[in-house]
């Protein structure tokens, strides 16, 4: 039988060293800091997903988003299958503008985001994402039925 993905984005807004996260009001993730995004519409490529929450989440308008992981994390569990396009991006000058119906925002010094309190697996791909010389990767992440992360592997995109 096949169950069908979730197909969803995550754009890591940067500005002067510094990296915009929402603290989550709700599932999934809630109480954890989580880049901006959400799921793809039927209309859309990931990359104007990953542009559209931006601006809808933050007010903040993407400059060059470059893709820089593609993730999918899988389980037994029929609600817990994830393709996310996860994308890097400057972001032009203006004022956040967050209505919190998805969570607080709030900016960090790109290294202090892997000590906040985030998703194991944003744990994982962070440094990928936020090395500004690397290639992008492509992520698999296993959990269990009880979403414990059991394994997980990554390759360069377009590598063996």
């Amino acid at each position: 039988m096949t169950s069908a993905f979730r197909l969803t984005t995550l754009i890591y807004a940067l500005r002067d060293g510094q990296v915009l996260m929402l603290y989550r009001h709700k599932e999934p993730n809630l109480g954890l800091w989580v880049a901006p995004g959400g799921k793809i519409h039927d209309d859309e490529s990931p990359r104007e997903c990953a542009i559209r929450e931006l601006r809808e989440e933050t007010g903040l308008e993407a400059v060059n988003p470059e893709l820089r992981a593609i993730v999918t994390e899988i389980s037994p569990r029929k609600d817990w299958l994830w393709l996310m396009f996860v994308y890097r991006t400057q972001v032009a000058p203006g004022a956040v503008q967050g209505d919190d119906r998805e969570g607080r925002l709030r900016w960090f010094p790109v290294e202090e985001v892997p000590h906040l309190p985030i998703p194991q697996a944003d744990a994982i791909f962070y440094p990928f994402v936020i090395d500004p010389v690397g290639p992008p990767v492509e992520l698999k992440f296993i959990y269990d039925a009880d979403l414990r992360l059991v394994s997980w592997t990554h390759a360069p995109i377009g590598g063996c």
